[in-house]
C-alpha cells in the first residue's frame, strides 16, 4: 500500500498531520510514540508577540466535540523558532507547516518573514481567523476583500508554499477561496472551527470566559467535507482537510471529497494516539476498498 502524497513542493510519507492548536509545537507528544510516523505537523498558531491567550475558563466539552477559545496563547515566533522548532527537531525529523496568527497585516507579515527563513518549516498556514483590529473586529477570513488583501502582502514576503486556513463562519466558503486564490495563495485548509457556546445551568451563565468559541470534533465533520468539496470544485489547488476526522475512513472520506493532506485535531485531545492508530488502519481501509495508492483518490467522488 502507497500512502505518500507529493504536494505543496514537499513528499510526504502518508497524509496525516496533526492539526494546529491540537499537539502543542510536537514534542510533547514524543514520549507516546515516534514522531517520525507522521506525514507533517502543523504547529501551534504563532502570533509575533508572546500571547497569554483568554482568561480561563476556555474549554467546553459539548456532544461529538468541545469548545475553546484559547486565544493563540503562544511564546511568540522568535522563541518559536529559537526553542520550540530546536526541541522539535530532536524527536521530529521531518518539515513541519507553521501556523501564523495575527491581527493586522503588519503581524502577520512579520511572523511569515521569520518562519520563511526557517528550514525546518515546509509551508506557511495564514489563520486568517484572527480579528482584524483595523477593520473594526471583523475577521480577515470572513470578508473577500480583506483577505484578498491580507493574502496578496504576505505573499511578497512568503518564499514558501502558502496555505490559507479559512474560516467555516462565513456565507459562501468559495468566494473566499477565490479571493485567496486571486491573491496568490497556493492552496487551502478548511475548516476552522465553527462558532458555539454552552452554558452553565447553575451560574446562569456561558461556560466559556469570552461567552463563546471555535466549535471542534466529530460533530463538524460533514460541514469540513461539505466545504471540502466546494472549494475543490471552485478553484482545483490543493486542499488540507480538517474537522472532526477520528478514523482512517474520515481521511479516505476527506481524501475523496478533494483533499491530499488532513489534520487531525480535537481527537488528538481525546486520544493521544490518535494519529498513529490513524495510520496503522489506514493499509487496512485501503485493502478493503482496494485502494493501492492514496494519491489515487484525491477528489474520486467528483469524476
Amino acid at each position: 500500500m502507497n500512502k505518500e502524497i507529493e504536494v505543496f513542493n514537499h513528499k510526504f510519507k502518508n497524509p496525516i498531520m496533526p492539526a494546529s492548536g491540537c499537539f502543542g509545537f510536537g514534542y510533547e507528544f514524543s514520549d507516546l510514540y515516534d514522531l517520525n510516523i507522521l506525514g507533517s505537523i502543523a504547529l501551534k498558531g504563532t502570533t509575533k508577540e508572546a500571547r497569554y491567550g483568554n482568561p480561563l475558563p476556555r474549554i467546553a466539552e459539548c456532544p461529538n466535540g468541545l469548545i475553546n477559545a484559547i486565544g493563540l496563547q503562544n511564546p511568540g515566533v522568535i522563541k518559536v523558532c529559537s526553542e520550540e522548532l530546536v526541541k522539535l527537531n530532536e524527536v521530529y525529523k521531518d518539515k513541519v507547516l507553521a501556523n501564523v496568527g495575527g491581527h493586522s497585516i503588519e503581524e502577520y507579515i512579520y511572523v511569515t518573514e521569520k518562519f520563511s527563513k526557517e528550514d525546518k518549516v515546509w509551508g506557511i498556514e495564514l489563520n486568517i481567523s484572527c480579528p482584524n483590529v483595523k477593520g473594526g473586529g471583523m475577521a480577515f477570513g470572513q470578508d473577500p476583500e480583506i483577505a484578498y488583501n491580507l493574502v496578496k502582502e504576505v505573499r511578497k514576503v512568503c518564499n514558501k508554499p502558502l496555505i490559507v486556513k479559512l474560516s467555516p463562519n462565513v456565507t459562501d466558503i468559495t468566494k473566499m477561496a477565490k479571493a485567496c486564490e486571486k491573491a496568490g495563495c497556493d492552496g487551502f485548509s478548511l475548516i476552522n472551527t465553527l462558532v458555539g457556546m454552552r452554558l452553565d445551568l447553575k451560574r446562569k451563565k456561558p461556560i466559556i470566559s469570552v461567552t463563546s468559541g471555535g466549535y471542534s470534533g466529530p460533530g463538524v465533520f460533514p460541514v469540513a467535507l461539505r466545504m471540502v468539496w466546494q472549494v475543490y470544485e471552485a478553484t482545483k489547488l490543493p486542499i488540507i482537510g480538517v474537522g472532526g476526522i477520528s478514523s482512517a475512513r474520515d481521511v479516505i472520506e476527506m481524501m475523496m471529497a478533494g483533499a491530499s493532506l488532513v489534520e487531525i485535531g480535537a481527537y488528538n485531545l481525546v486520544e493521544p494516539l490518535a494519529c498513529k492508530k490513524i495510520i496503522a488502519d489506514l493499509d487496512n481501509v485501503m485493502n478493503e476498498l482496494n485502494i493501492t495508492n492514496l494519491s489515487d483518490i484525491i477528489g474520486i467522488a467528483h469524476c
